[in-house]
C-alpha cells in the first residue's frame, strides 16, 4: 500500500496493490493490522455507498460532535473528482482543500479525517462507497455550500446535478464567522 501526503495535515491518498491478470483484479481496500503499521488506527462502524449519474455533485457535507466521522473513500465503478475541506478551526490550512481523482480502475482511496467537509462529483457513472468511524446522526449534521467563492473549488463541471438540500448549504464564513480562510 503506497501512501501519499497531500498539502494538508492528515488528509491523504492510499494507493493499495492490485494483483491483476486475465480473470480481473483482486486488491485489500481494508486490512486493520496494515493500517495500523502505517500509522492509520481507523476503526469504522458504518458503511454507506451511493450511486451517481455523470455530473451529480454531492456535498459538502460533515457530522459535528460528538457524531463527527473519519471516511475512508472510494470508487466501485467509474471515476469521481472527491474534495476534502479543512474546517478545523485551529489548522493552519482551515479553509483549505485538496481533491483526489478517484477511478475503480486504480483502485485508490482517500482517508478524509475527523474536521473536514467533503464532497465529490462524478465524473463518470459511479458507484461511491466509504466507510466510517462514527454513525450517521441527522442532528450532527452540516455542509457547506459546493460553489462557496472564497473556497473557490474547481470542480470540472460546468453545470453540475446539486440537489435542492444542498442548494441550501451556508458559504464557510456563516459558519465560521470568526476564522479567517
Amino acid at each position: 500500500m503506497q501512501v501519499r501526503q497531500t498539502s494538508i495535515e492528515g488528509l491523504i491518498e492510499l494507493i493499495p496493490r492490485v494483483f491483476e491478470d486475465e480473470r480481473g483484479h483482486f486488491f485489500e481496500p481494508y486490512n486493520k493490522p496494515l493500517f495500523e503499521k502505517l500509522g492509520l488506527p481507523m476503526e469504522f462502524v458504518q458503511d454507506n455507498q451511493s450511486f451517481s449519474v455523470k455530473g451529480v455533485l454531492r456535498g459538502l457535507h460533515y457530522q459535528n460532535d460528538p457524531y463527527a466521522q473519519g471516511k475512508l473513500v472510494r470508487v466501485i465503478r467509474g471515476q469521481v473528482l472527491d474534495v476534502a475541506v479543512d474546517i478545523r478551526e485551529d489548522s493552519p490550512t482551515f479553509g483549505h482543500y485538496e481533491t483526489f481523482l478517484l477511478d475503480a480502475k486504480l483502485c485508490n482511496m482517500a482517508w478524509i479525517p475527523v474536521g473536514f467537509a467533503h464532497g465529490f462529483v462524478a465524473l463518470e457513472e459511479s458507484i461511491f462507497s466509504y466507510k466510517c468511524t462514527n454513525v450517521y446522526n441527522k442532528q450532527a449534521e452540516g455542509g457547506i455550500i459546493w460553489n462557496d467563492p472564497d473556497i473557490n473549488i474547481d470542480w470540472g463541471v460546468s453545470n453540475p446535478l446539486v440537489s435542492e438540500k444542498d442548494l441550501l448549504l451556508p458559504p464557510l464564513r456563516m459558519l465560521f464567522p470568526h476564522v479567517t480562510v
